[in-house]
């Protein structure tokens, strides 16, 4: 063979051979990414015969399924509506899907003919998509729902299972109606909207936290062993913070007082020189073992999901690069957190420093009633000791007592509430607004709440701790 011949033999197995890989690419080694990929429509289209997998509340009420159409193919359905648009998503042939809809789009799509074995092909078989049970509450999620409704305001709620990481209620308003999602005017009308109803609130609104931040920063303090529950700290009021004045509420000095006396009143200056002394890499471990600096590790799909921390120039910053810890030990200066984030800190209290890894999905059922997946409770992080975890219990208990939500929690039938207020002041005038939190779980009652009520006038004990509250009656069941 000469030497030119030579040459183009090896260029055409070069070519045969980067042919061969980028088909296998696409073929066999990526073949579910692509197939998975939200943009991908004909993963949609191809299955628009075959009968989608039905989506079920807890109680095995139905959230999602297909109905068969005249020419023999389905469109879905979902019954109630706008109410869990934000958890479940969509599923249409030209839209795409999104929510539950696609992160359990493999278990949902069913098998189409082309995608089954020779066999199954020649009888024309055509496999049902599998059924996906959620751990959803369709009651509860009608509650939050309403009394987010009812303060005209954009907000969210999610409720979460503390020692399984089940995520009961995941509201956030307004929303939308994915029945109509399929139509062009419907999502241009949606586009107009003020709000942004197709935000999901609960994993990608990020908000400033305010005062619930003052747990963390306690976890970090006690757990350390850096301070006790009944350390004293300076809580006069104004003091100055990396040159930065810092007021108490109301301006008030509290002298030197315990850091549980400190959460109770949410004393800024106290929890300000708390996070001065610990430093910005101890608080900033604390932080990423409760989830912030990661995509909320929830069964949704992570383009849907937004981290939580420290917020310069759209990028995260982590509190040792150099930003002002003890603003960020108070809730404030650039931290930006979602819902998910803090029921996840209230959670890991609550099950005694064990974070367990949030899940909407309990189990894939098939058409035949066989599981085919039971989701079952994952450690993601143990947190704090539960020595730490019983202290912070006992300190967030007397913010519901005697503290600043004893009046938003007065008579309630469920004792006790451990919880924290927060409101995050959206602008240095008087007359700005406010996002307004409450994060809270009933010890001994396996359940954990957050709630956010945006741009409010009111303080997060008025505006959230009363939504909190009756979506921890409705989920419990108790009169109060």
């Amino acid at each position: 063979m000469n030497r030119p011949i030579a040459r183009l033999f090896i260029l055409v197995l070069v070519m045969f051979g980067a042919l061969i890989a980028y088909t296998s690419r696409w073929t066999v080694f990526d073949a579910t990414a692509l197939q998975n990929n939200k943009l991908n429509a004909r993963t949609l289209l191809e299955t628009q015969n075959i009968k989608r997998g039905t989506i079920y509340a807890a109680g095995g009420t139905v959230l999602a399924d297909s109905i068969r159409q005249p020419d023999g193919s389905y469109i879905r359905r979902y019954p109630y509506g706008s109410q869990f648009a934000a958890p479940i998503g969509y599923s249409f042939p030209n839209e795409g899907s999104a929510g539950l809809e696609y992160a359990d789009n493999a278990f949902l799509a069913g098998t189409p003919l082309d995608h089954q074995s020779i066999i199954d092909q020649l009888d024309g078989k055509q496999s049902a998509g599998d059924n996906v049970y959620t751990a959803l509450d369709p009651q509860a999620q009608e509650v939050a729902l309403q009394a987010l409704a009812a303060t005209h305001l954009t907000g969210a709620v999610v409720a979460m299972v503390p020692s399984t990481g089940a995520i009961r209620v995941f509201a956030t308003y307004p929303t939308y109606d994915p029945n109509r999602y399929a139509q062009a005017s419907y999502r241009a009308s949606l586009a107009a909207q003020p709000g942004s109803p197709e935000l999901d609130r609960v994993t990608e609104a990020q908000d400033q936290p305010g005062s619930i931040q003052k747990v963390v920063t306690a976890i970090a303090a006690i757990d350390s062993g850096t301070f006790t529950a009944d350390s004293t700290v300076n809580g006069n009021s104004p003091q100055t913070f990396e040159g930065i004045p810092l007021n108490n509420d109301g301006n008030t000095s509290y002298g030197y007082i315990t850091l549980t006396e400190a959460l109770t009143q949410s004393v800024n200056t106290v929890y300000a020189n708390v996070a001065q002394t610990l430093g910005g890499t101890l608080l900033q471990k604390y932080m990423e073992r409760l989830g912030y600096y990661s995509n909320p590790p929830i069964d949704l799909p992570q383009g849907e999901l937004t981290p939580s921390g420290v917020v310069i120039g759209h990028k995260l910053v982590p509190p040792s690069g150099g930003v002002d810890v003890p603003l960020v030990g108070i809730g404030e200066g650039e931290l930006y957190v979602t819902p998910l984030q803090m029921v996840m800190v209230a959670a890991a209290v609550a099950n005694g420093g064990r974070l367990m890894r949030p899940h909407i999905t309990s189990q894939i059922v098939n058409a035949d009633g066989v599981i085919v997946q039971r989701v079952k409770p994952s450690l993601l992080s143990v947190v704090m000791k539960p020595t730490t975890a019983a202290a912070v219990t006992t300190m967030m208990e007397g913010v519901v007592s005697s503290g600043t939500a004893a009046q938003a929690l007065a008579g309630f039938a469920i004792k006790p509430i451990a919880g924290k207020t927060g409101t995050a002041e959206l602008g240095n005038s008087t007359n700005a607004p406010n996002d307004a939190w409450f994060i809270a779980f009933a010890p001994g009652r396996d359940l954990a709440v957050a709630v956010v009520v945006e741009k409010t006038f009111n303080y997060g004990a008025d505006a959230a701790a009363p939504i909190a509250r009756q979506v921890i009656q409705s989920l419990l069941g108790a009169n109060g």
